[in-house]
């Protein structure tokens, strides 16, 4: 299971790292139910996509991660690093 963190400033988005488009992957998220025209989605994919999503919720169920309490980007690293070995832990 292996991890890979990316620490950036607190005022950059999210998607500006994943870049998902650029690298030719498909968005895997259902539309609204009350959309006139529903697209396509892999639901499969979906599935997978909401494993990740639950892993940064896991994350952020430590304090210090989810407030990032740490004074440097090194130590707030750290923090989400521990903190990842030990949900990884569980799931042994």
């Amino acid at each position: 299971m292996p991890v890979n963190l990316r620490v950036t400033a607190g005022t950059v988005a999210d998607c500006t790292q994943a870049a998902a488009r650029e690298r030719g992957i498909t968005p895997a998220i259902p539309p609204k139910r009350n959309r006139k025209v529903a697209r396509e989605y892999d639901e499969a994919l979906y599935q997978a996509r909401h494993l990740v999503e639950n892993s940064f919720g896991k994350l952020k169920e430590w304090r210090g991660v989810a407030t990032r309490y740490a004074k440097t980007a090194a130590a707030y690293l750290a923090i989400c690093q521990i903190r990842a070995l030990a949900v990884w832990a569980r799931l042994i």
